[in-house]
């Protein structure tokens, strides 16, 4: 995460959205309002181009003067290209970040934010992964037989372990509630349990749904 910096904490422009974005996952989007194409623009020179983005508490996305959850993710821009009426991006999800304070909207939101540190593996997971990744997996196809799902359960995980942790809960077909959750995690040991528990509360909800 580049910038000024005043110890650990960072001034970052802000993308409140209505879902989360974890580490290690992609984040396509259609910009279109006039506040975030002139944030755009100002990024342009910057190397790498990153916003912050984190989850709305309460309000909407478009016109401004919603409510945040302060847990987010940086977002890295790889892609730029024009539309018709939108610039569309692909970025990707790198530092998790902890809002400490939102500044003045001029014109798009911005806020001082601290580096959370990544998540650290312990060996003594992998067992506790595996599992993980198979009940994420099997929950997905089952939730597919009722609506369509944006990820598929034979995607590939990258084969860095850590990486792969937020991938899981990327994909695990749970609320926007239970990912700030998943997000806040402080261990392997901590993401994989959440998830877990998250995922088999979700199968249950799809077995009551078919019975």
């Amino acid at each position: 995460m580049d910038g000024e910096r005043t110890g650990d904490v960072v001034e970052m422009p802000m993308f409140p959205l209505g879902s989360v974005l974890f580490p290690a996952m992609p984040l396509p989007l259609r910009v279109f309002e006039p506040r975030y194409l002139t944030m755009l623009q100002d990024l342009l020179p910057s190397k790498p181009m990153e916003f912050g983005v984190v989850l709305i508490e309460r309000g909407q996305e478009v016109g401004g003067g919603e409510k945040c959850f302060s847990t987010g993710t940086v977002a890295r821009i790889g892609e730029v290209r024009a539309g018709d009426d939108f610039v569309g991006i692909l970025s990707t999800g790198t530092d998790r970040i902890e809002v400490v304070e939102w500044l003045e909207e001029s014109p798009y939101p911005r806020a001082r934010v601290r580096l959370i540190p990544d998540l650290e593996w312990d060996e003594t997971c992998e067992d506790r992964r595996v599992q993980t990744e198979l009940l994420v997996r099997r929950t997905l196809a089952r939730a597919s037989e009722f609506e369509e799902q944006l990820w598929p359960p034979t995607i590939e995980l990258m084969d860095d372990p850590v990486g792969s942790l937020w991938q899981l809960a990327g994909i695990a077909p749970v609320g926007p509630l239970d990912q700030v959750r998943l997000l806040r995690s402080g261990s392997a040991r901590e993401i994989l349990d959440a998830t877990f528990v998250a995922v088999t509360d979700a199968a249950e909800a799809l077995d009551a749904r078919s019975t």
